[in-house]
């Protein structure tokens, strides 16, 4: 479905920009990686998941808190295939405090990373897509972009503030085959949860899987973690022809978190 297409996917080299890059690869969408860490390993998996049509994987470690490092990222996405045809803005990091205690960097890093990062990749990318009167942007806010949870200040705010940037994405290019629209999970397993399922485990002195429970049990009425597979698929269908019309949506897939 999406051969000849390119996807960027910041945030990728694990977790739900993981997840999302190989679904993307597995109908034909040329993908630019974009994170820290391992990159040869994710580097394969999309290599793999694509194989079958020939789809080709780049990457850039762009770091998303800096402009100029954005800037020359798309630079070289169109260097590598022509243009950015997906956008899926994924980067993100987390820090859990009360705002009276919050660090101040903290807070600036998290809103360059999980929402500023966003607008620029965005403005980038949208001339051309508007050119080919094909495009789609797909925000990955959260459900946290939806409704709050105590000292979580900074990661809240920036992901309402990308529920609302997909909005007015949404809205200005309304009349073009651009569509602009975000996905809200619930709990995913990735190293940012794994890391808050281990606080808990040593905090209550339980087992990983009991810790588990009890953090889908807070929040999560299916008691399951979304996984990045799901939300892959979820995204390979914003890029579909039956979502043409669907726009400035904010998607969850949350098992239940924001029906409470």
């Amino acid at each position: 479905m999406l051969k000849g297409k390119t996807a960027l996917v910041t945030g990728s080299t694990s977790g739900i920009g993981l997840g999302v890059a190989k679904a993307l690869a597995r109908q034909g969408a040329n993908i630019v990686l974009n994170g820290f860490g391992d990159v040869d390993g994710p580097r394969a998996e999309v290599l793999a998941a694509g194989q079958a049509l020939g789809a080709q994987v780049a990457y850039h470690g762009a770091d998303m808190s800096r402009a100029a490092d954005i800037e020359d990222m798309m630079k070289y996405s169109a260097s590598q295939f022509g243009r950015v045809d997906i956008l899926v803005n994924n980067a993100g990091i987390q820090h859990v405090a009360n705002v009276e205690d919050f660090p101040v960097e903290r807070w600036d890093a998290i809103i360059a990373i999980n929402l500023t990062s966003a607008f620029h990749t965005s403005r980038l990318a949208l001339p051309a897509m508007k050119a080919a009167n094909w495009g789609r942007i797909i925000n990955v806010a959260s459900v946290h972009g939806l409704v709050g949870s105590a000292q979580k200040s900074a990661y809240v705010a920036a992901k309402h503030g990308i529920v609302g940037l997909t909005k007015v994405t949404a809205l200005e290019t309304a009349t073009t085959g651009v569509t602009c629209n975000a996905i809200c999970p619930g709990w995913v397993l990735t190293p940012l949860v794994q890391k808050q399922v281990d606080a808990k485990a040593a905090q209550h002195g339980l087992s990983n899987e009991d810790a588990k429970k009890l953090l889908l049990g807070e929040k999560e009425p299916s008691m399951q973690f979304t996984t990045p597979e799901e939300l892959g698929e979820l995204a390979v269908f914003f890029c579909s022809p039956a979502a043409a019309n669907v726009r400035g949506v904010a998607w969850n897939m949350d098992g239940g978190w924001a029906a409470q």
